[in-house]
């Protein structure tokens, strides 16, 4: 039973480690698979590399991939003075109901971006001239209205054959995280990307899955361990510092995700072991089960999505419901909605002391110090995250997202 209270009252600081800059992977290693691989189950911490994941799986595991494709989201617009305005598309404006439709948008399309170079922008619009099949597009930016933490731009162009979404692939640049401090490279085109990257809307990798190579998921496969896909698009909050001395003044950062009806009726069959890939991968997962227990306690709700606090709330927690239960209660409002995929908002917050209802283990990358992806991985471990993030600093380990992986058992209570 979660404590409603508890988590609201987390000190980040309690969560901080110190992480030197050269511990920091600013650059991925020639071959994916040959990553570092930690492994900690029972308070055993052992050492592989990626290459052999599947040595170190349960022979009834079931992995859960996140097939989230990124974006070329950072584009960068040189003014007549030599002064460059950079805009990062963080997600569509307005409320979607499919993310590929937006970026079909052709015209027009309105984001909400951080803007660098902010000071700068005095015209009502800065431009940039695109070459897209061998076509010349003029790329217009205007500043449309400023919030807290963003800016609402409307980007324009005139070709109606040309889509958003080309616009992005021509115009943008791959929207490398704050603390990779260097200029986009060649290599980070494909690098930044899983090998079985599919649905566009990520503006940060899905990084767990990074290491992964079309070898290493046909050994899965050989060994007939289970595999599948759902998508959350990862948002740039994912990097956002927890500046608040206790989590109930930080704001987490809603996700879509996206999972087909199909997904669900697995789950509900399957009595595998479940390895989230990401920890995207297991917002995803557990956001299933607690959205599923909304659906249980009302049946004809119209708007089902997850907020920061929804999961601490006793109404919800009280009824204590089975997962099968939960995810069938899912499954019928789907149906009852005409629905064949679920896609909505995750504002999910992990903490620890969590009861994980569905994943049993977790593939991740090392985690920023002080940050709500290291939250979730001690609510994983426990208070055993120390240990293991002092290991992986003196048996060198690299960090962050180009660094090095590891396989999570959940801890044991």
């Amino acid at each position: 039973m979660i404590n409603k209270d508890s988590p609201k009252n987390i000190s980040i600081q309690e969560y901080h480690y110190d992480l030197p800059n050269d511990r920091i992977a600013l650059h991925p290693l020639e071959n994916r698979e040959l990553s570092k691989l930690l492994i900690h189950q029972k308070n055993e911490i052992a050492e592989d590399v990626f290459l052999n994941i599947a040595n170190h799986l349960p022979k009834n595991s079931f992995l859960v991939f996140n097939n989230s494709k990124v974006l070329n989201a950072r584009i960068k617009f040189q003014k007549a003075s030599g002064s460059v305005i950079e805009i990062f598309c963080l997600e569509p404006a307005e409320r979607i109901n499919e993310y590929a439709l937006v970026l079909q948008q052709t015209r027009t399309s309105n984001w909400k971006c951080f803007v660098g170079g902010l000071a700068k922008w005095k015209e009502q619009y800065v431009e940039k001239k695109i070459n897209i099949n061998g076509k010349e597009i003029i790329l217009k930016a205007t500043l449309i209205e400023s919030y807290a933490e963003a800016h609402l731009i409307e980007f324009n162009w005139e070709d109606e054959a040309i889509c958003f979404g080309d616009i992005l692939t021509a115009a943008g640049d791959v929207p490398l995280p704050p603390y990779i401090k260097r200029n986009v490279a060649s290599e980070d085109v494909n690098r930044y990307q899983t090998v079985y990257a599919k649905e566009e809307g990520s503006v940060a990798a899905p990084t767990a899955g990074l290491h992964f190579t079309n070898s290493i998921i046909h050994d899965l496969n050989e060994k007939n361990i289970a595999t599948d896909f759902v998508t959350l698009h990862v948002g740039a909050g994912t990097f956002k510092p927890v500046k608040a001395a206790s989590m109930k003044d930080h704001e987490m950062h809603a996700e879509w995700i996206d999972v087909e009806i199909a997904f669900i009726q697995k789950l509900i069959q399957s009595d595998k072991f479940i390895v989230a890939v990401g920890t995207t991968s297991l917002r995803t997962l557990e956001s299933l089960y607690w959205l599923g227990v909304k659906c249980y306690q009302q049946p004809s709700i119209e708007n089902l999505s997850l907020q920061q606090w929804d999961i601490y709330d006793k109404h919800l927690i009280e009824i204590n419901l089975p997962v099968n239960e939960a995810l069938q209660a899912l499954l019928t409002w789907m149906k009852l909605q005409n629905k064949s995929r679920l896609f909505t908002q995750t504002q999910l917050l992990i903490t620890p002391g969590y009861p994980f209802k569905i994943i049993k283990a977790l593939i991740t990358n090392f985690h920023q110090p002080a940050s709500t992806l290291l939250l979730l991985v001690a609510a994983v471990l426990g208070p055993n995250w120390k240990n293991i993030y002092e290991y992986a600093l003196k048996n060198d380990f690299r960090f962050l997202s180009y660094g090095d992986a590891n396989l999570l058992f959940i801890a044991e209570s």
